[in-house]
């Protein structure tokens, strides 16, 4: 169970505060159900709703500092995704994006960014699917990290690459 001000991750919300925990007093909504009322960090104008009892299912504590420095740490050995169809891409990306796990973004991003140098080595621009995606991704684990690591979300790229993962 989380507690008013907790850091969570939320599906495809990103870094949210835990803001409430209550019932709600909307028609078609069970009276009795506890909801957690969360606020996400980087979209303050956004509220999310999400009942207690599914809670598992939907969020997660975000990592703590020293999850967030062992997993930039361990960038370079997490693997790409097994890309063997582009016909496919997208629905890996989505798949890597519901799990709201932070390795799965990592390699997410690690697909993307490889992909995305092969392409224009050869002369080609970046593919839109990769982009959207490369952006909604980044955002969620930057985001995260940022949380974790007390930094700003600017600086989340420069400390990763500082690390040198990519070399």
């Amino acid at each position: 169970m989380f507690s008013i001000g907790d850091y969570v991750a939320c599906g495809n919300k990103g870094v949210c505060v835990i803001g409430e925990i209550k019932t709600l007093d909307i028609s078609g909504v069970d009276k009795d159900e506890q909801y957690y009322i969360l606020k996400p960090v980087y979209n303050a104008a956004s509220t999310v709703y999400i009942p207690v009892a599914l809670a598992e299912e939907s969020i997660r504590p975000v990592l703590t500092a020293d999850e967030a420095k062992r997993l930039v740490e361990d960038i370079p050995q997490i693997d790409c995704l097994d890309i063997t169809s582009e016909k496919l891409v997208e629905g890996m990306y989505k798949g890597c994006i519901r799990s709201n796990d932070v390795r799965e973004f990592v390699r997410l991003i690690k697909t993307i960014y490889i992909r995305k140098q092969k392409r224009l080595e050869a002369g080609r621009k970046e593919t839109a699917i990769d982009s959207k995606y490369f952006r909604i991704v980044a955002d969620f684990l930057f985001g995260e990290l940022a949380v974790s690591l007390d930094i700003p979300k600017n600086e989340v790229e420069e400390y990763i690459s500082e690390s040198g993962w990519n070399k």
